[in-house]
């Protein structure tokens, strides 16, 4: 088959590599000139001029993410060099907080507990507890049950110093506005899927390296075009419902995967009116149109180097949030092969003003990690990082009409927006019209 991808994010990267693995001919219009959509690479300079690579936002992975890891070493990124492999910590400044030992699942997770510094043995079994009923219930709730209400009978500090920053740099969405049944999926795939599961995985390179300038990279060598800049104005279906063909732009393909935001893929979806499923199709651009989305904030600061190493024991800090204090973690770049003394603070569903936001950043700096002025490199705010995760919410199908899908973290599926839930999409859906022709 020669199939069209329109994007060139995790999804549609995912889908082209798949794609052309299964011996398909793979063409990807991306409209920008950067692989990786909401996770990619973003340019700078330092302050003597020297370019700068950050990424969009302080993305991280966990050790469940067979999908990613399997994609990176088919294009030649080994995840044991390109990501600093670490078990799950959600520790703060002052020491106290959730840090698991390298045990098989369920005993790290048991172990991590009974052994969090700075909760009270009531607080230790209440989790134990919760964590028990959940496991029984096979990880399963209502589908409009949210996590707050999940999580209710919880003390104030578990919810506070844990379900809440697990939450939303899971979900990118408050607890009480979360899925609870998303949630838990999450916790069961990242706790008990397997020794090493709920690892964490920082990457030590930048965002394009890690995967999608990568794959671009695998594809042109192997002849399979990447067509950069080119945004799609029109897509077309050019024959009967059985073994219809598709045009984009007038190029013709025996299939299109749609790997582009919501809103683009929505867009291009309406515009089939000639098509003999015309009523779905605007069905399912109605969906795509309804989803809300939040926002991510990722304010890179620079540090007296020095200071850094001493007010960061590890590469990655949970931070007390509140009003006035907007980020829930921060990284310690230098640590991942950036600049020495570069932080990343990153503030997950971000609703404010930029100037502020950084204002309140600088002082949780010096105020949570004793840090002395630090100074704003740069703040990027991706506005529609990614899709608001509540309970109930009804997500488009993969399949819009014969031979054209769509792909991306939005469409439906158990995970929220996440690097995994992507790539899987993409892979599925490439399967899934190989699978149509057969």
């Amino acid at each position: 088959m020669n199939i069209a991808i329109v994007g060139a994010g995790w999804a549609g990267m995912a889908a082209a590599v798949t794609a052309v693995r299964a011996g398909h001919g793979a063409t990807v219009f991306e409209a920008t000139r950067t692989a990786g959509g909401r996770a990619r690479a973003v340019l700078d300079h330092d302050d003597d001029g020297a370019p700068l690579t950050l990424d969009n936002g302080q993305h991280i992975l966990i050790g469940a993410y067979a999908e990613c890891l399997r994609l990176m070493r088919a294009v030649g990124v080994e995840p044991g060099t390109a990501l600093l492999r670490l078990p799950l910590a959600l520790v703060f400044p002052d020491g106290s907080g959730l840090a698991l030992p390298d045990l098989a699942p369920p005993w790290d997770a048991i172990a991590g507990i009974l052994r969090a510094r700075g909760w009270t043995a009531r607080e230790r079994l209440a989790l134990l507890r919760a964590a028990a009923a959940w496991r029984l219930r096979g990880f399963r709730c209502s589908p409009e049950t949210s996590v707050a209400r999940l999580c209710a009978g919880l003390p104030a500090r578990l919810l506070h110093e844990f379900i809440e920053p697990l939450c939303v740099s899971a979900l990118n969405t408050p607890a009480q506005a979360a899925s609870g049944a998303v949630f838990l999926r999450v916790l069961q795939d990242g706790l008990f899927s397997g020794r090493g599961g709920s690892n964490l995985l920082l990457p030590r390179v930048d965002l394009g390296a890690l995967f999608p300038a990568r794959a671009a990279q695998w594809l042109a060598e192997r002849g399979h075009a990447v067509q950069w800049g080119r945004r799609v104005q029109a897509i077309a279906p050019m024959g009967a419902a059985a073994g219809t063909r598709w045009s984009v732009d007038g190029a013709q393909f025996d299939a299109v995967l749609l790997a582009t935001p919501s809103t683009e893929a929505a867009r291009l979806v309406r515009g089939c009116a000639q098509s003999p499923h015309a009523g779905a199709l605007h069905a399912w651009a109605d969906d795509a149109q309804a989803l809300a989305f939040t926002a991510i904030a990722t304010v890179y600061a620079q540090a007296d180097a020095q200071a850094v190493a001493r007010c960061l024991p590890l590469p990655m800090l949970a931070l007390r949030q509140a009003a006035d204090a907007p980020a829930q973690f921060v990284f310690d770049r230098g640590h991942l092969g950036g600049p020495a003394g570069l932080l990343a603070f990153v503030a997950s569903a971000f609703e404010g003003e930029r100037a502020a936001l950084e204002a309140q950043v600088l002082r949780q700096a010096q105020v949570q990690l004793g840090l002395p002025a630090p100074r704003i490199v740069q703040t990027v705010v991706e506005k529609r990082a990614t899709f608001a995760c509540t309970p109930g919410l009804r997500r488009p199908a993969a399949r819009i009409a014969p031979g054209l899908l769509a792909c991306g973290d939005y469409v439906q599926g158990p995970y929220p927006a996440t690097l995994e839930g992507a790539v899987r999409s993409g892979i599925e859906a490439a399967r899934a019209v190989a699978a149509g022709s057969e």
